[in-house]
């Protein structure tokens, strides 16, 4: 069995100081693995990675034609967002449609990281609630499908009927059983699947548009929408959107917890995954923009991009100490 590749590295004064280990895939629409560092049968929790795999039911089931979903709610679907006035009020309203209120949420609350709507929410003496927290859109989406399908309130319990739906899509789309869950940061399961199954997955979604079929328009329809509405799906400064503005809407990205980044490319009808071991998000930022860049994907030289790709680390007086690199194997497709 291979093991872990390096992924990522830290550089200090041209001296190496630091490596992390991963493993990665690029997958074509047949679903074959085209190239593969480290061990592409890992088995890993894909985190908010999968969130559009995770809506595929709403859109087949036809809940989201019925509730009148548009676009922007469609990327906050598949968002891990930054609680900015742009998504939280696209979310109070999402679940005013519905009527419903943030107490039917069961994603819990998290400090906002969007600086200014934490600023305006210290000044007028707020707290955060659950539409702030980064996945509400994804749970607004099961709430939406828990709606159509008539379930209890509790939609995150693993033998729910929304989350039946969400495993057998899931599986199917990475074409492979799933090993077990675990309770996200959300609180909703997320399903183990390997490195090559989620690129397989996200694969499904980049060659979608050449098949008619009901998950395949649910896939268009997601990837689609994240391309639109970069900014929905992360926020200002964060990788996923400014990777995604840097590529001039030609991909679809979405990072997960724990150093799990994926991108979706139409054009080339290819899907990337990968897993950074250690679970670092500076390494699969500088990863996936390095592999995108050696799929000429990505621009190289754009600011963004470089911004990943040679991510400075500043000490306490703000001098540039050191730099995160794409560990050198990657530049080789």
């Amino acid at each position: 069995m291979a093991s872990a590749e390096p992924l990522a590295e830290v550089w200090r004064n041209d001296v190496l100081e630091s490596v992390h280990m991963g493993h990665a895939v690029v997958v074509d629409e047949t679903g074959q693995v085209l190239r593969s560092w480290g061990n592409p049968d890992q088995i890993i929790f894909p985190r908010s990675s999968s969130k559009m795999i995770q809506a595929l039911p709403l859109i087949e089931s036809g809940a989201a034609a019925n509730a009148g979903l548009n676009t922007e709610q469609l990327a906050l679907l598949c968002a891990s967002h930054q609680g900015a006035a742009i998504h939280s009020t696209r979310v109070l309203s999402w679940l005013d449609n519905l009527g419903l209120s943030d107490d039917d949420l069961r994603c819990g609350s998290e400090p906002i990281r969007d600086t200014d709507e934490l600023h305006a929410m210290i000044s007028a003496g707020d707290v955060p609630c659950q539409c702030h927290n980064n996945c509400s859109g994804k749970h607004c989406g099961f709430l939406t499908l828990n709606k159509h399908l008539g379930g209890g309130s509790e939609y995150i319990e693993i033998d729910h009927p929304v989350q039946v739906a969400v495993r057998a899509a899931y599986e199917e789309a990475c074409g492979e059983a799933s090993t077990g869950y675990g309770i996200d940061g959300c609180s909703a399961p997320n399903f183990t699947t390997s490195v090559t199954g989620l690129g397989r997955a996200v694969a499904a979604f980049a060659s979608a548009d050449v098949k008619s079929d009901t998950r395949s328009k649910a896939m268009v329809s997601l990837r689609d929408a994240m391309r639109k509405h970069p900014e929905l799906v992360a926020g200002e400064g964060r990788a996923c959107t400014e990777l995604m503005r840097a590529s001039e809407g030609r991909l679809a990205l979405k990072t997960g917890a724990e150093g799990v980044f994926v991108a979706i490319a139409p054009e080339r009808k290819l899907g990337i995954a990968l897993k950074v071991s250690d679970g670092a998000t500076r390494a699969s930022e500088a990863a996936i923009a390095a592999i995108l860049v050696g799929l000429d994907l990505l621009p190289r030289n754009h600011p963004m991009v470089q911004k990943r790709m040679n991510a400075g680390l500043y000490n306490r007086r703000n001098i540039r100490a050191a730099e995160i690199r794409p560990a050198a194997g990657l530049a080789r497709i």
